[in-house]
């Protein structure tokens, strides 16, 4: 793991419904070399399933269907222009079984999404999106990178 050691440049963006915040992450994504780690933080509905699907078009997934949560499976695996490796830590409440699921080993063989990221207690090199609620499907978006 890589401890974050420069400093993270803020930017703060304003969606208004699903598709906005769908697009604003394939944006994001289309400047992704392959070995990004994106963490997702934010309340339960907030949209880091949508955030996700959108970085998985951005990377060229061909049906962003296939994107969805994965409470329970914990990892799902996405064939794109890299590999995606989606994580969701929802279910998992301590450290420790944060780190025996391994997901570090996936480290620099693609593009690492983590839904629930503000369970990880360790430093490591990531993209932090703060997704904010809002009225209806307003969001305010913060991504430090």
């Amino acid at each position: 793991m890589k401890a974050s050691t420069c400093q993270k440049k803020e930017r703060e963006y304003f969606t208004n419904s699903e598709k906005e915040t769908f697009l604003l992450a394939k944006k994001l994504a289309e400047d992704f070399k392959g070995q990004e780690v994106v963490f997702l933080i934010g309340e339960l509905g907030a949209g880091k399933t949508v955030f996700a699907k959108g970085i998985a078009a951005g990377l060229g997934l061909k049906d962003v269907h296939q994107v969805c949560s994965p409470s329970y499976t914990l990892i799902n695996i996405y064939k794109a222009k890299y590999p995606i490796f989606h994580i969701d830590l929802y279910r998992l409440g301590k450290n420790a079984e944060i780190l025996d699921l391994g997901w570090e080993d996936y480290l620099g063989q693609g593009i690492i999404v983590v839904e629930w990221a503000e369970k990880i207690k360790f430093n490591l090199d990531a993209i932090r999106v703060i997704l904010h609620m809002g009225k209806k499907d307003q969001r305010k978006i913060i991504v430090y990178s």
